[in-house]
């Protein structure tokens, strides 16, 4: 059993393969009543720049380009759709991706999106678009980026939690992403690991303070974090091998447990308005984040509400 019932995967127009569709349905496969709708904001400038036609003959022709991509999509679903799952389609004309996709989710009340992410070539990692990253922002609901490979049977699932604030906020995404890292390891058969990365020691502290104690400071961040993983894995149930605390930056070291697991998904918490703060702050981060090498899944705080939701 899953709770995502109402399933938006995002196409790909670039391709025939379509892993996030694949995902979907292998969700499906493995629950009860699962729906899946495909969709695919398509636009074309020149269509919009043609002086020489008239309006009517604009919208004949972003028609047809529609149900071009109608009938390419039929196309894909058409082996999933004789195996018995049901996929409906939806394409639409329509210049941001991210904002007709997050229209679609209130619009049909989807619980989950997913996307497929673009493997880069040479690191073996993945590389996400600015369209990935305004939909991890600012959709309304969980958002799951998939690499082009299988989850794969009695795998990991990484659940990242920051045991660095206290605040009411972040102690309720910790639990709602160490249930979510339960959830998808029963629902595949996975064990569950909870990674958190503490900092190092300020090097300008130990230059401007001389009397500062740097190993002692250390002690003392390590010390807490390692307390407050140690009453997060007792309330939900883990032993203390499935947790890992480690000293660095966290784009640093949830890629690198997650390499070193295995993981067939990591799981972490979006925070803020303005992007993937708490865990994932500014361009460098948010570059280092593709290294991750396999699939995310992002989730929002209680009460969150999209920058775009129709209700503003």
């Amino acid at each position: 059993m899953t709770k995502y019932k109402n399933i938006l995967v995002v196409a790909d127009p670039a391709q025939d393969k379509q892993p996030a569709l694949s995902r979907a349905v292998q969700i499906a496969r493995m629950s009860d009543d699962v729906s899946i709708t495909i969709f695919l904001a398509i636009y074309d400038f020149s269509y919009e720049m043609t002086s020489m036609l008239s309006a009517d003959e604009r919208q004949a022709m972003r028609r047809g380009v529609v149900m071009q991509r109608e009938a390419w999509i039929k196309d894909i679903i058409r082996p999933y759709v004789e195996d018995g799952i049901k996929i409906d389609i939806t394409v639409v004309w329509h210049n941001r991706p991210y904002e007709a996709t997050i229209a679609e989710v209130f619009s049909k009340h989807h619980d989950l999106v997913i996307k497929a992410t673009h493997d880069h070539p040479k690191l073996g990692s993945v590389i996400f678009t600015p369209t990935d990253w305004h939909l991890l922002r600012k959709c309304p609901v969980p958002v799951l980026m998939v690499k082009d490979h299988s989850w794969p049977a009695n795998g990991k699932v990484l659940g990242s939690v920051n045991l660095a604030a206290d605040d009411e906020t972040h102690e309720h995404l910790n639990n709602a992403i160490v249930d979510e890292a339960k959830d998808m390891a029963e629902l595949l058969g996975a064990e569950v690991h909870l990674v958190n990365a503490y900092p190092a020691t300020p090097v300008n502290i130990t230059i401007e303070l001389p009397e500062f104690d740097p190993a002692s400071y250390t002690d003392a961040v390590r010390g807490h974090h390692l307390k407050s993983m140690k009453a997060l894995r007792h309330q939900h149930g883990l032993p203390e091998e499935q947790t890992h605390v480690l000293e660095g930056l966290p784009e640093d070291i949830i890629p690198q447990v997650a390499q070193d697991l295995d993981a067939g998904l990591v799981i972490l918490g979006t925070t803020g308005r303005t992007g993937l703060s708490a865990i994932f702050i500014g361009n460098t981060a948010e570059h280092t984040i593709d290294s991750l090498n396999c699939d995310l899944l992002a989730l929002k705080p209680e009460g969150y509400i999209s920058p775009l939701s129709p209700n503003l």
